[in-house]
């Protein structure tokens, strides 16, 4: 994708994605990018309905995957994981191992469904209803 959000910082990395998944949230604590790349904008979609609305302009649906706009591109699902294995930190054992699986650009397109399904599942055991509300 070439277009880029309009209402995030253009000159710095941001990562859109759901502060209510608590495997979203365990993932932006543990990635290492602000010593690899400096500022990051970590984003709870929840809070910043501007950027979903945005993002839904794009055909961007922030239910199914979350997004990262680096060097103006946006990157979403798969492949938002894979850029940011490619950009963070190699330290720890933790950033390794998703490094070693992410990195591949196919790896990651093969499993983001299914941890997309892990984290909907999750959601609604918890009782959370999705970003976008029909």
């Amino acid at each position: 994708m070439s277009e880029s959000l309009k209402s995030v910082r253009s000159d710095r990395t941001s990562i859109i994605y759901d502060g209510h998944c608590p495997f979203c949230t365990a993932y932006m604590t543990l990635l290492q990018l602000r010593e690899a790349i400096g500022p990051v904008d970590v984003i709870d979609g929840r809070t910043r309905p501007d950027v979903v609305a945005e993002l839904n302009n794009l055909k961007i649906d922030i239910d199914q995957g979350m997004v990262v706009q680096y060097r103006d591109q946006i990157y979403f699902g798969g492949d938002a994981l894979h850029i940011l294995s490619l950009l963070s930190t190699k330290s720890g054992i933790w950033n390794r191992m998703l490094a070693a699986l992410f990195a591949r650009k196919y790896l990651a397109r093969l499993l983001y469904p299914v941890l997309r399904f892990g984290r909907n599942t999750t959601l609604r055991l918890m009782g959370q209803q999705i970003i976008n509300r029909p």
